[in-house]
């Protein structure tokens, strides 16, 4: 199976370095100097890292088959994979394919809708639930809310705070104006 460790993104420099958007927890192993990554699409690839660096919490590496601003520029968007045995990942760890599909339940087990996609940002990811009418909720991807992830019973159990699904959930205090749990 294929794995994302980044995505290429913009160029820096004259010398064919570029900023990468990780998806991986070890970059120091997946993009040591030497690595070659295949690459998404297959024909810009594959591509061995000649160098890498970090800088201000962003990671930068030129690849030894890009050695200029404009061939590193021709890399932007294009994803770094590597094939990957999934017997190799870490408890409470998933892939993006596992959890699309699953239900996503309340934690009293009433449907809030289906796991439609997961977004990749910097601070955390999103689960992004497609409700029963149809409305997507991004809905942050992080042990407080997200409690539970069981891929035998095909579910996530989603805690969530007054307020991210659908509004009919929701009461408006008259008095105080405050939003409230209907319950």
């Amino acid at each position: 199976m294929q794995l994302t460790v980044a995505i290429v993104g913009r160029a820096q420099g004259l010398k064919g370095e570029v900023k990468l958007d990780l998806r991986t927890d070890t970059p120091e192993t997946r993009l040591a100097p030497g690595a070659m990554l295949e690459t998404e699409p297959a024909e810009m690839g594959p591509v061995t890292v000649a160098s890498r660096r970090e800088y201000k919490g962003a990671t930068y590496v030129r690849f030894e088959e890009y050695s200029d601003r404009t061939g590193a520029e021709t890399l932007r968007g294009v994803k770094l994979v590597i094939e990957s045995d999934e017997d190799e990942v870490e408890p409470d760890a998933w892939f993006p394919h596992e959890l699309k599909g699953l239900e996503a339940l309340d934690p009293d087990g009433y449907e809030l809708g289906v796991v439609a996609d997961i977004e990749h940002l910097p601070g955390h990811d999103l689960l992004v639930v497609r409700e029963q009418d149809g409305v997507l909720t991004r809905v942050p991807f992080v042990k407080e809310i997200v409690t539970e992830v069981d891929l035998e019973d095909n579910c996530v159990v989603i805690d969530a705070p007054p307020g991210l699904f659908s509004p009919e959930e929701l009461v408006i205090s008259e008095e105080t104006g405050e939003i409230k749990d209907r319950n």
